[in-house]
């Protein structure tokens, strides 16, 4: 997400650290890089030349906390300006409740509500999904399948035309659930006519939430919808999509949050666990790139890495079926791009390094493996020209791509080795997989 602004950040901060000593052309020049890379990221002029205006009388005139050097002192003062600019942590709803969805066309609500649902799932809670979008064509079917796919019960009537009569019979019928995700209609533009069948949906559901789905890509016209959103309907928070794929994320979120409208969710992604609650603190950390140790523990802790795998690795055994585990993992966490940037001081990535493609060759390896006997698994060395034949047959690909899976598993295995062999680097290792047991 907002790569070009990661990077431009990134870059101003690493010239502080670089520099022999802090003074006012140093941080003039820092000034005017950040104020380059929110401007490229769509942030307001004036909001950009605030930010870093108090970035440069701080500096200037407070003394660094106990523990700090100046340059770490102006790289928390950087981080400090950034995170009040986005916003304040919002507070989720982790509770039974009631769920309002809405959100003009085009902003992602239906993929965004499948989203939510999943979320609720994973902490706990049973989710519902009810649909009350009653004048867009396909609406109900769309959120139907949506159900389908999420395995979430879903009530969404093609012959009822009066959205408060839908409320009733859907809050009838799942009563019993914890979690009751209401999908509004939208339209092209907020208007009149549907400003006054949201007031009535929401005078007759009372819902706990009222999230609008915005699109990133808006820019800073997003602050100007939910300001309005905000005056004629009343909404709770935003669920800001299509985060992944713009560069104008940077003025939508600003906007947002001057309009006093917290961001409560991100999209990050297509798939459906692309979800993250917004954390401005977390979010500015992987920004700049202090990484988001917690992030990444609550991903691995989803993947469901298996403790017993890791002790078998620190052992030294790490054989195909060790290595699968770790894909099948690592899949679940998401895309390559979001966990790397969870990760600190992760360096910058070689030019030409394409991380889909990293992925998609993972979800092969994956196939290749699972292509294999019990006996090529657990001793890949028998793996000769006719077994690789076979493999590739058996999993759709080419003995090029065997040949790669075997070249890769075995660096792989030589770094598993190197960190197995010695006695406080196992003790290292054994120590991380018994924390992570109990996390």
């Amino acid at each position: 997400m907002l790569e070009k602004l990661s990077e431009g950040l990134k870059e101003a901060l690493s010239k502080i650290t670089k520099s022999g000593y802090i003074d006012k052309k140093v941080l003039d020049d820092l000034a005017k890089d950040i104020q380059k890379s929110l401007i490229s990221a769509d942030v307001d002029l004036i909001l950009a030349q605030n930010l870093t205006k108090k970035i440069e009388e701080r500096a200037l005139n407070e003394k660094p906390a106990a523990g700090l050097t100046p340059k770490e002192h102006v790289v928390k003062i950087v981080y400090d300006e950034l995170v009040k600019l986005v916003g304040k942590k919002p507070e989720i709803m982790i509770k039974p409740g009631k769920i309002m969805f809405i959100g003009l066309y085009g902003s992602g609500k239906t993929t965004s509500i499948g989203k939510v649902a999943k979320y609720y799932q994973k902490v706990g809670l049973r989710p519902v999904l009810i649909g009350c979008d009653i004048h867009r064509p396909g609406a109900m079917d769309q959120l139907m399948q949506l159900s389908s796919q999420i395995n979430v019960p879903c009530y969404a009537p093609k012959d009822t035309k009066d959205p408060v009569e839908i409320l009733k019979t859907g809050f009838e019928k799942f009563k019993k659930y914890d979690v009751k995700i209401i999908d509004a209609s939208g339209r092209s533009s907020l208007d009149k006519e549907l400003a006054v069948e949201l007031k009535k949906m929401a005078d007759f559901a009372k819902p706990e939430e009222v999230l609008l789905t915005i699109p990133a890509d808006l820019g800073q016209a997003a602050g100007e919808q939910a300001k309005g959103f905000k005056e004629l309907v009343g909404i709770t928070g935003i669920f800001l999509t299509k985060m992944d794929g713009t560069a104008r994320g940077g003025g939508a979120i600003t906007s947002c949050a001057i309009t006093g409208a917290p961001i409560k969710f991100i999209g990050i992604g297509e798939k459906i666990d692309a979800i993250e609650v917004f954390d401005p603190e977390r979010f500015i950390s992987r920004l700049i790139g202090f990484g988001d140790i917690q992030g990444l523990l609550e991903k691995a802790k989803e993947a469901d890495f298996k403790p017993e795998a890791a002790e078998k690795i620190i052992e030294g055994k790490f054989t195909m079926n060790e290595f699968l585990e770790q894909l099948k993992a690592m899949q679940k966490m998401g895309s390559l791009k979001s966990v790397m940037g969870m990760m600190p001081g992760l360096p910058k990535l070689p030019k030409g390094l394409d991380l889909d493609k990293q992925e998609n060759k993972m979800k092969k390896w994956s196939i290749m493996i699972q292509s294999m006997t019990k006996q090529e698994r657990e001793d890949p060395t028998l793996i000769d020209a006719s077994r690789a034949k076979r493999i590739a047959k058996g999993s759709g690909v080419n003995e090029t791509d065997v040949r790669d899976l075997l070249k890769s598993y075995e660096q792989m295995r030589k770094v598993v080795k190197m960190f197995s062999g010695g006695g406080m680097k196992r003790g290292m290792l054994s120590k991380f997989a018994k924390k992570f047991k109990g996390f």
